[in-house]
């Protein structure tokens, strides 16, 4: 298996850009075009566990378009051949001193490349 395939990893990293402007601007039909339109597809959130892309999109729609906006202080984009890869970033929302982690597994599909897993979570507040 050839990891990081100049080509591959650029368009991974293409569609993870697109999904990181999408989700700072709330941009609800690009995300929810993005994540793969299966009931395998799941997502982890730091309050709720979404089991397939009906689910997701339904959170999605209902989430608060406020306060998206985050400093993306390391991403780690890896690709596994020329049909699956992961991204992973360390992030933190502006205005707050937590500091959060996202990760995703990309498929490529007859569709382009979709998310098929992703979790989000934050570390607890620093000590004071």
């Amino acid at each position: 298996m050839q990891i990081n395939l100049p080509e591959v990893l650029a368009e991974v990293t293409a569609a993870f850009e697109r999904y990181e402007q999408a989700l700072t601007s709330n941009d609800v039909a690009v995300l929810d075009a993005l994540f793969w339109r299966s009931p395998h597809t799941l997502r982890y959130g730091a309050t709720e566990n979404l089991y397939g892309h009906e689910a997701i999109a339904g959170f999605r729609a209902a989430r608060p378009a406020h306060g998206l906006a985050r400093q993306l202080l390391r991403t780690v984009i890896t690709t596994y051949g020329t049909d699956c890869a992961t991204a992973n970033v360390e992030f933190r929302r502006s205005g707050s001193d937590r500091t959060g982690r996202q990760s995703q597994t990309w498929l490529r599909t007859p569709e382009g490349w979709r998310v098929v897993a992703a979790h989000v979570s934050l570390l607890a507040p620093p000590a004071a």
